[in-house]
């Protein structure tokens, strides 16, 4: 358990590094991020580089005994560039060319830039690789921060048509894959495949999925390019990335396997603001943000890291960039940094160390003021040093043991959100729901990719994968737990078509029930259904099942809601909160699982050796007197946290 900070030495006199340095020490700060955004200090002209200024920063860590997090650079191409080849640009859905004048202005399809990133990678890694400083490297900076995964530019259109022949083979199977003898979409060859925007209405889904499927392998192997370089230049350093808050469209876990570690970047008051939630909910932890929403990303990266994963970024105090950006509650940095210890984090690093008082982001707050005082979560980050220190001796082992598997598949988020069929179903948001009903119940939870090993788990959990992997399913009908899968589940094939036997499609292996139709409700409407006897709606969506199975539950209409066959809990509707704690409940229970004390706005979790409470919420709670604490105790205020010992 470290903590960090991102540094932008580039950005402030010179005079003032070595203190700065000196401070990050006094606080309790192990790791310093620097040089993402620099590549125009790097390379002020083509092939003239100035590297001694990092140099300097670089000893400076060193000498105070700290380490680096060197970020590539190639996150915002320099101005020089951009001029000499404006073909570098993205492109966004409507055909007008993303332009210089903030960051992430490139296109991954882009062979000249990629040309161009290699060459400054490569320099740096040939300058700094060996330094005694440098202990991690960051590939690149949040990738497709602004919607920039997805380009239409012309060189994306000859990537895309490579691909699609690597894929189908031949242009027929293409046009068999994608249905494309509907409405006379067919192609004569691959070189006449168009992108799918700028059409007259709804592009053919199955064009649009090919085609998020190729975006999402460019950004795979870019990040490969790098760290091809970065292995060869600097061996024996970690390798990371800092993903991306509430962010789907790349595929995670690939980008994952050729790093160490996972980081993201954490803003929950951001978040919050930007999120569905309905005004009564951001109200309520405004200054806090929502209990649910960090400790699900917290578990996603975990799963993406392979257990070794990082906050890169944790929100210090006010951030500049969501509609609304209320200040923390005093004592939030502290309890976000500790809650994601209490997920398994290895370092929190705050963003930043002192605001800025130029350019896009003098709103948003560091750990020190722009005059260079210590703000409030200068003070916070303190407080957690001290406290990791008296936590140490009692902290065991510091694994997350989770019983509990949910799979999350970023392909099958694409298919539902290129077809969603209907506006108010949000693929993510129902899979955070059952995540967050999971969690009420204080268990642990482990997101995983469809082809993680699940013999260690009590429960493996399904919201909502749309196609069903072959090998995920003889996984299945060997485990020995429960599962519980959700609408929508086995809905479509890889190339997003309705499964010839109907869906579920191949879960029909573990459970006897095809859905004949499906509806998907507006907002407003929610549809009652006693489940166990618990009052409880189902919104958004249902389905209309064909079974010899008795449904458990059914609603006024007769349609069913949840269905039982042996090991396989099947729900044909999207519940609400009520809902999913009565079918979760029966779930976990069989699965060996009681519940652990646990309410909303108080989540639970356990690292090691420890249990950790958190208080989100606006009132002062209690937990047990009889447990063994080692921080906090058993009245939590609002934005205040307890650890102790387990029993």
């Amino acid at each position: 358990m470290k903590l960090g900070v991102c540094y932008y030495p580039e950005q402030w006199p010179e005079s003032m590094w070595a203190d700065d340095i000196a401070r990050m020490k006094e606080v309790g700060i192990s790791f310093v991020r620097v040089g993402e955004f620099a590549w125009s200090r790097y390379e002020p002209e083509p092939l003239v580089y100035d590297w001694d200024w990092l140099a300097r920063v670089l000893d400076l860590i060193h000498r105070a005994g700290l380490k680096a997090v060197l970020g590539t650079p190639t996150a915002t191409p320099p101005h020089w560039l951009i001029k000499a080849h404006p073909e570098i640009l993205p492109v966004g859905p409507d055909g007008q060319v993303r332009g210089f004048g903030s960051r992430r202005h490139y296109c991954f399809s882009s062979r000249l830039y990629r040309t161009y990133a290699r060459r400054i990678v490569t320099a740096m890694a040939e300058r700094f690789g060996q330094h005694p400083a440098v202990a991690v490297w960051q590939t690149d900076n949040e990738y497709g921060c602004h919607d920039t995964i997805i380009s239409y530019s012309p060189e994306a259109r000859l990537g895309f048509q490579a691909w699609c022949k690597d894929r189908y083979g031949t242009i027929a199977q293409l046009n068999r894959d994608w249905g494309n003898v509907f409405w006379s979409m067919e192609y004569e060859d691959f070189q006449a495949i168009e992108l799918p925007n700028l059409t007259v209405t709804e592009a053919n889904p199955s064009h649009r999925l090919a085609f998020w499927r190729y975006s999402s392998d460019q950004v795979v192997s870019f990040n490969q390019e790098q760290v091809a370089i970065l292995r060869r230049l600097s061996p024996g350093r970690d390798l990371v990335h800092n993903y991306m808050g509430f962010f789907t469209q790349f595929d995670h876990f690939k980008v994952g396997r050729d790093l160490d570690i996972a980081s993201w970047d954490s803003y929950p008051l951001g978040f919050l603001d930007q999120s569905w939630a309905d005004r009564e909910v951001k109200d309520t932890y405004l200054r806090t943000g929502h209990p649910d929403h960090t400790a699900f990303h917290h578990d996603l990266y975990r799963g993406v890291g392979r257990g070794r994963w990082w906050v890169m970024e944790q929100q210090p105090g006010p951030v500049n960039w969501a509609p609304h950006n209320p200040a923390p509650l005093p004592g939030m940095v502290r309890l976000w940094t500790w809650e994601a210890f209490a997920h398994g984090a290895e370092v929190v690093s705050y963003f930043r160390w002192r605001q800025a008082p130029f350019a896009q982001e003098q709103f948003h707050a560091g750990l020190n003021l722009p005059s260079n005082e210590p703000d409030r979560g200068y003070f916070e980050a303190q407080q957690v040093a001290e406290e990791i220190a008296s936590l140490e001796p009692h902290a065991g082992d510091g694994r997350v043991v989770s019983e509990v598997a949910m799979i999350y598949d970023y392909a099958s988020e694409w298919t539902l959100r290129v077809a969603p069929q209907g506006r108010s179903y949000d693929p993510l948001r129902w899979f955070m729901d059952v995540y967050a009903s999971v969690r009420a119940f204080g268990h642990n939870v482990d997101i995983v990719p469809h082809d993680a090993d699940f013999s260690r788990y009590r429960c493996v959990i399904i919201p909502n994968l749309a196609q069903v992997p072959a090998g995920l399913l003889l996984k299945l009908n060997a485990f020995k737990g429960r599962i519980l899968i959700g609408p929508r589940s086995g809905s479509k094939t890889e190339e997003l078509q309705i499964p010839p036997a109907l869906p579920p499609g191949a879960w029909q292996s573990l459970i006897p029930l095809q859905v004949t139709r499906v509806e998907s409700l507006p907002p407003h409407l929610a549809m009652p259904i006693a489940i166990d006897g618990v009052a409880c709606t189902a919104r958004c969506w249902r389905e209309e099942v064909k079974t010899r199975l008795e449904p458990c539950a059914s609603f006024a209409d007769g349609w069913g809601a949840v269905y039982e066959h042996e090991k396989l809990t099947y729900m044909a509707a999207c519940l609400d909160e009520q809902g999913l704690q009565a079918v979760l409940g029966k779930v976990l229970r069989r699965a060996g699982m009681e519940a652990i004390e646990g309410k909303r706005g108080l989540p639970y979790s356990r690292r090691g050796d420890l249990y950790f409470a958190f208080n989100y919420g606006p009132d002062t709670l209690t937990l047990a007197e009889t447990h063994d604490y080692v921080i906090g105790q058993a009245t939590l205020a609002p934005a205040d946290l307890a650890v102790w010992k387990v029993t």
